[in-house]
């Protein structure tokens, strides 16, 4: 897939560089109450329920704001507010799942491992199995911060087990990793309009186990967030409860178009891991070496080690790259300093040679010369 616009190229992990198709589906406005654009919403809560097979036992329940804001939404309302959750941290979106779950006054308890390390299944039955009082389990399914991939297989199998109900973060992962609600029992699953489906941003969704959403009437402690309510609402009236992000909905809504033209999950899984093997395998050619082993590292977004040299600043690094028409990520690591380069967006193998090239030529500009990290990335974890 190529890249008309000459727009930056975003290689971030969300917002992300858009088709036409779906920009111009945003020049159109819409009446929020009108029964065409209610039509819209009607249809893109039935396909993405239709990407993880879960129409037969769950609802999809779109939000107004942000990713968070439905990560929010979904704590709020499922986890009753004598409830007890663990949340499963091994970077900085698992940080943030265990602090607003406290800040919704919800006891949490957390388990952290290096952020080039998976939680395994063994570790969650082990903790589930000490404590008794924990009534769910907070996973992020494709941690942004590093792009290391959980096995949400393992995990969702052994919350089970132990009857525990699980919350996944699949902020990263939905529409590009294969999820499948029949497989891999999970209460909600949440994500957002401006991932791996290549919509704007604006919109979060939970797809949430309806029977689960029908006994979590009264849970909330949020008027915006209560995630019941909003599905109650729309159930009911077709509407949503406040004013929806009408242009972010109809071009999310063409995203789709895209993404079931294109083949669905599976495709864009295989242009997303072609993106990334252009990216990794120019990269190394010029020094670079990746943060995470490639046996738990997702197609979505990369981070490397910072070049030991000197002369280079992430600042000017960046700089020098955008006015080469590629747009970075900053590193979100505490120990060691890295940049992130995402692989999803409407972009194929050739953007992200083009992306290699003007990291090489930026290095050359800024006279970088030292690139591999001053010690080994497993001895820096």
């Amino acid at each position: 897939m190529a890249n008309v616009s000459r727009d930056p190229i975003l290689l971030t992990p969300g917002p992300l560089t858009t088709a036409l198709s779906t920009k111009v589906a945003m020049l159109r406005d819409w009446g929020s109450w009108d029964s065409a654009f209610n039509a819209i919403t009607a249809r893109v809560r039935e396909r993405l329920l239709d990407i993880v097979a879960g129409s037969a036992t769950h609802v999809c329940v779109p939000m107004q704001g942000s990713g968070t804001f439905s990560v929010e939404a979904a704590v709020n309302t499922l986890v009753p507010r004598d409830g007890h959750m663990l949340v499963l941290v091994n970077g900085a979106y698992g940080k943030r799942l265990a602090k607003l779950t406290q800040m919704m006054g919800r006891r949490v308890s957390t388990f952290e491992t290096p952020e080039d390390v998976q939680t395994t299944a063994g570790d969650v039955e082990r903790l589930l199995a000490a404590d008794a009082s924990i009534t769910h389990v907070g996973l992020v399914h494709l941690e942004t911060s590093t792009g290391i991939l959980n096995p949400l297989q393992g995990i969702a199998e052994a919350v089970a087990r132990q009857g525990r109900r699980l919350i996944v973060d699949a902020m990263s992962s939905f529409g590009a990793i294969a999820i499948d609600a029949q497989a891999m029992p999970f209460d909600a699953l949440i994500a957002a309009s401006g991932k791996c489906i290549e919509g704007p941003p604006g919109m979060g969704f939970v797809i949430a186990r309806k029977s689960s959403l029908e006994a979590a009437a009264g849970n909330a402690s949020s008027l915006s967030l209560d995630l019941c309510d909003q599905w109650q609402y729309m159930e009911k009236t077709t509407q949503w409860r406040y004013t929806p992000p009408t242009h972010v909905v109809a071009a999310f809504a063409a995203a789709l178009d895209t993404f079931d033209a294109e083949g669905g999950q599976p495709a864009r899984l295989a242009r997303y891991t072609k993106n990334y093997e252009a990216l990794v395998g120019g990269m190394r050619e010029l020094g670079f070496r990746a943060f995470l082993d490639p046996s738990i590292q997702a197609p979505v977004i990369v981070t490397f080690h910072a070049p030991a040299d000197p002369r280079y600043t992430f600042r000017e690094f960046y700089d020098r790259v955008r006015d080469k028409g590629f747009i970075l990520y900053p590193g979100k690591l505490t120990q060691v300093e890295t940049f992130r380069v995402g692989c999803i967006g409407a972009i194929g193998p050739e953007e992200m040679r083009s992306a290699v090239n003007a990291v090489r030529d930026t290095l050359s500009e800024m006279h970088v010369t030292r690139v591999a990290p001053a010690v080994p990335a497993r001895a820096a974890a």
